[in-house]
């Protein structure tokens, strides 16, 4: 199980770029994809979705390239793994395909469901500005 999928990476990766470069407001997914080695293609549809959910600001045109609409310090990492992923929920347990038929009487998904919530609750505290002083 990959707790976090390639897409919510790259795009951690990338707003972690923007928020360190210095250069200008907006940056081009030429520049990212240099520095962190992303494959632009990827890249491109991971930031164009992250500009359809307000999380960044497309601009078009020969100096285009994307810059945040929301501060850094607002975007929390469980809203990119939900934009990216779903809902964070480590209580659907599938059997051979279907859900599980024990699922309302299961004592494992009441503990997973408080482990869940302890996982969101710390997730909701991790921002991109906050990785930025790791």
């Amino acid at each position: 199980m990959n707790f976090i999928a390639r897409d919510t990476d790259y795009a951690i990766r990338a707003l972690v770029f923007m928020a360190r470069s210095s250069k200008s407001d907006i940056i081009t997914v030429d520049e990212i994809v240099k520095e962190e080695r992303l494959p632009e293609r990827f890249l491109r549809r991971i930031l164009q979705e992250l500009a359809r959910k307000k999380v960044l600001r497309s601009h078009k045109g020969k100096r285009g390239g994307f810059s945040f609409q929301k501060s850094p310090s607002k975007i929390r990492l469980i809203d990119l793994i939900e934009i990216f992923q779903g809902k964070l929920d480590f209580t659907n347990c599938l059997l051979k395909g279907k859900i599980c038929p024990n699922v309302k009487k299961c004592v494992l998904r009441k503990k997973l469901k408080g482990i869940c919530l302890l996982v969101k609750q710390e997730l909701e505290k991790i921002t991109i500005a906050s990785l930025l002083k790791e």
